[in-house]
Order: C-alpha cells, then sequence, then structure tokens
C-alpha cells in the first residue's frame, strides 16, 4: 500500500534545508512566519542569542479579527510586526517563509510587512 506522505512533515524538511543556509543576526534578524489552519503568526527573531525580538499574531489583542485564517488578518499582522520591529529599531530583515510556498497568506503577510517598513 503506497501511504501518502504528510504535508508538514515535508514542510518541516524544506524548513530546515532553508534554515541551514538562512540565519539572523542581531542587525538582520529573520522575520519567520508559521501557518496554521486557524491563525498566523510572525516573529522577529536573532538567531546568533537566541532570542525572539517582536512578535505577532492574529491572537494578539491588538487585532480585533473574526477569522485568523484569511487574507485580511494576514495583513494585518505583517502590519503590526513590521509596527514593532521598527519600534525596536529594525529596519532590515531576512525572510523566513517557513517552509510554506510564498503564496496565499504568507505572500500577504511579507506584502504588508514591507509597506509598513521593514526592507527584505
Amino acid at each position: 500500500m503506497i501511504t501518502k506522505p504528510d504535508k508538514n512533515s515535508t514542510r518541516k524538511k524544506r524548513h530546515t534545508r532553508v534554515r541551514a543556509k538562512l540565519s539572523g543576526t542581531a542587525t538582520r534578524p529573520r522575520l519567520n512566519v508559521f501557518r496554521s489552519n486557524q491563525h498566523i503568526y510572525a516573529q522577529v527573531i536573532d538567531d546568533s542569542n537566541s532570542v525572539t525580538i517582536v512578535s505577532a499574531s492574529t491572537l494578539d489583542k491588538e487585532l480585533t479579527a473574526a477569522n485568523g485564517s484569511n487574507l485580511e488578518s494576514a495583513v494585518l499582522v505583517g502590519e503590526l510586526v513590521a509596527k514593532r520591529a521598527i519600534e525596536k529599531g529594525i529596519k532590515s530583515v531576512v525572510f523566513d517563509r517557513g517552509g510554506y510556498l510564498y503564496h496565499g497568506r504568507v505572500k500577504a503577510l511579507a506584502d504588508a510587512a514591507r509597506e509598513a517598513g521593514l526592507e527584505f
């Protein structure tokens, strides 16, 4: 019997391949995206010190999105994480799509973060 591969395990393999070449520093941290069925999360991470600098998600109290799994909420999360990063003095980041395709909610979050002032 041929079994279908688990989508999340293949995503994790892609993510580890990308992470072997990509890391965030104190001057240019990594903007990581995690997408679940119900929510979307974004973190700005300094890998050299293993510290999350800022984060935002659809679970934040500042976001009053009724549905956390649509494009509009991804745009709101992108704008919020960019605003928080700029308040901390971070202008430039390395984008880590987390093994997901650069399409849909991940692309909407990235575009919103770019429009809000982050450079990547």
